[in-house]
């Protein structure tokens, strides 16, 4: 992979790992990845974590869905999923595919250059 598309996956997979919001199994997939750069390992391992980012984001319908329902609002508490359905509905009337949350945003920019980075493994 070109040094600097792959910098810039390192960084934003640092960005997604360091989210609160970002999964046991999620930080699990990227570290793998991070261990597998520079290795004959490397081609297997990102196609597979881009599949791992592919499963984690959070597109914003379902995140509404996850806000307004019953166990999210247990889960999240009542107030909290309440502004998160509110917030989620803003974005998506503003276009946006998926979360805005740090982890998914991280994903949606290494998604971004998905063609791009399978074509160089």
């Amino acid at each position: 992979m070109d040094k600097e598309l792959l910098n810039y996956v390192i960084e934003k997979t640092h960005e997604f790992m360091s989210a609160p919001s970002c999964s046991k199994e999620a930080k699990e997939a990227a570290q793998i990845w991070l261990d597998a750069v520079g290795t004959d390992r490397e081609a297997v391992e990102t196609k597979k974590y881009i599949d791992q980012l592919e499963q984690d984001i959070m597109p914003v319908d379902g995140l509404i869905g996850l806000a307004e329902s019953e166990e999210g609002m247990k889960f999240l508490g009542a107030d909290v999923a309440k502004n998160i359905a509110m917030h989620a509905k803003e974005i998506k009337s503003a276009g946006k595919k998926y979360c805005d949350c740090p982890a998914c945003s991280a994903v949606e920019a290494i998604l971004e250059k998905k063609d791009t980075i399978l074509k160089e493994v």
